[in-house]
């Protein structure tokens, strides 16, 4: 060991009269480089970016048309109750969960994003359209948990698949593009579903909510084939891109990063990137955070309900769903574009919180339209802060990609175990003004701030251990050693170069 420690600090030795202009090409792309880059950047945002947010809206409709066919005689026909409804509605989250984690190692590990994706974008189409030909609460129950299980890998899975594409200071606009997909369909999937309920219903033998679930299924596996041939793997094996191209795709995230962004070999690497996963503390604080937004936006759930409760017949409540998530597609992409920009994630995280407190506290506390509908737009602050938590994410896990993929998948599954229990909390009380939920919504708002505010002091202290070992004339562990010979092999430079792209890398805060 001491040996391989001298060899190493000869061969750094060896490089130290480096002139300038190539320390500063190891640590950042060249004038021609970055041009390339903006070409690339282009093709991935009009490829990669409306299919990933078309499949997210589909996600969404599939998800949420359980609310619709509510009260289009879901009900009725099988005989639900109010607690085997709600029952329904969470069960689903138990499969989402459990599918979480080895659904991202898998996906990792398999390297086809297209044809995994794909797959289970296609199951979840099917599980969709066959859920209209239940006729019992148990036959609901297992539609709904099956549902859980084969939608799971989409949303982890896309998280990881775009990391591998942009770079932290890209991510949060993109992650704010991609998440107004679930708004969009928050703002018309229930007036996509009137119109499809008020012409079908009784067609064919179906009632309304049948319809519903058999259309937009099919609409659904037939973007999943289309996922299967046209979403690109990975930079290096994208076939549409050049050779230049691919080079400067990986050479970016490299040099953002500190180091190669590749797994060791064997699929022994997936379980170690587990194990590297659990044992960060980063992972479990950015988890607990991430349910507290899901458990605080989980009134999306009952919004028609919430709208309802304003006084108006059913059609205008459900048309007074839409201007609030219309308004917050535009406010969170501002929100994510800014966030992106000025290299801020705490403070972007932290500010909307108080403005939910107030929406929340304003539709417990008052009766007429006007400022209960204005309360709704301030609720739906809390989206503003799921762009900006997706790329802190990103920004915070550290390479290897296995880690990062086990540590988006365990996240997005201690966030959405909100929405199992969260359904439960909706009591209505005189007026409807839903004491408990929202009181419930007030305090997992205040549990995220407590835990931005510890991730920023734990990635302040990260920031002044990385500056520490920016001083080359400091003794490298082993370990440390092996990253950098593994990001020399991949960039094909010496081990002096490969310490040089340490250089200026620093969380985000």
């Amino acid at each position: 060991m001491a040996d391989h420690a001298i060899t190493d600090s000869e061969a750094m030795g060896a490089k130290a009269e480096m002139t300038h202009e190539e320390v500063v090409h190891l640590a950042e792309l060249t004038e021609e480089e970055k041009e390339v880059e903006r070409k690339l950047r282009r093709r991935i945002d009009t490829l990669i970016m409306p299919l990933v947010i078309l499949v997210y809206l589909m996600n969404y409709i599939d998800r949420n048309n359980y609310a619709a066919a509510k009260l289009q005689g879901l009900i009725t026909d099988l005989n639900l109750t109010a607690q085997q409804y709600e029952t329904g509605l969470s069960i689903l989250f138990v499969g989402y969960i459990l599918m979480q984690v080895p659904s991202n190692l898998l996906l990792n590990y398999m390297g086809r994003p297209s044809l995994y994706l794909g797959f289970f974008v296609c199951a979840w189409g099917l599980v969709s359209a066959l859920t209209s030909q239940v006729s019992s609460y148990g036959g609901i129950v297992a539609c709904r948990f099956i549902l859980g299980l084969v939608e799971a890998p989409f949303f982890a899975g896309v998280l990881f698949y775009l990391s591998k594409w942009y770079t932290r200071k890209e991510l949060a606009f993109r992650m704010s593009i991609f998440y107004s997909g679930s708004l969009l369909s928050g703002a018309f999937g229930n007036l996509i579903a009137a119109g499809i309920l008020s012409g079908l219903a009784g067609k064919r033998g179906l009632a309304a909510w049948q319809w519903l679930y058999v259309i937009e299924g099919s609409l659904t596996c037939f973007i999943g084939l289309v996922i299967c041939f046209i979403l690109p793997d990975f930079p290096d094996t994208w076939r549409l891109l050049s050779p230049e191209m691919r080079a400067v795709a990986n050479r970016r995230l490299a040099i953002e990063a500190a180091e190669a962004d590749i797994d060791e070999k064997g699929g022994g690497s997936q379980f170690y990137g587990l194990r590297l996963a659990m044992t960060d503390i980063k992972t479990y604080v950015l988890a607990i955070a991430y349910m507290s937004i899901t458990g605080a936006s989980g009134f999306q759930n009952f919004f028609p309900t919430l709208t309802g409760t304003l006084g108006y017949n059913d059609t205008i409540s459900l048309l007074l769903v839409a201007p609030p998530y219309i308004f917050m597609v535009f406010y969170s992409l501002a929100h994510s574009w800014a966030s992106d920009k000025l290299s801020i994630r705490f403070w972007f995280f932290v500010y909307p919180i108080p403005i939910t407190f107030i929406g929340f506290i304003i539709f417990m506390t008052t009766d007429s339209f006007g400022p209960r509908y204005f309360s709704l737009f301030l609720m739906n602050f809390v989206f503003a802060q799921n762009g900006t938590l997706y790329s802190w994410i990103a920004n915070s896990l550290p390479r290897p990609p296995a880690k990062r993929a086990a540590a988006y998948a365990f996240i997005n599954s201690i966030g959405n175990s909100a929405s199992i229990w969260t359904p439960y909390t909706y009591y209505q009380t005189a007026h409807g003004h839903y004491h408990i939920a929202l009181g419930v919504c007030i305090g997992l708002q205040a549990l995220g701030f407590l835990m931005a505010l510890f991730l920023y002091f734990n990635l302040n202290m990260l920031n002044k251990r990385q500056e520490r070992l920016e001083n080359e004339d400091l003794q490298l562990t082993p370990k440390e050693l092996q990253r950098l010979q593994t990001t020399a092999e991949v960039e094909g430079i010496d081990l002096a170069a490969a310490r040089r792209l340490q250089k200026g890398f620093r969380f985000v805060l």
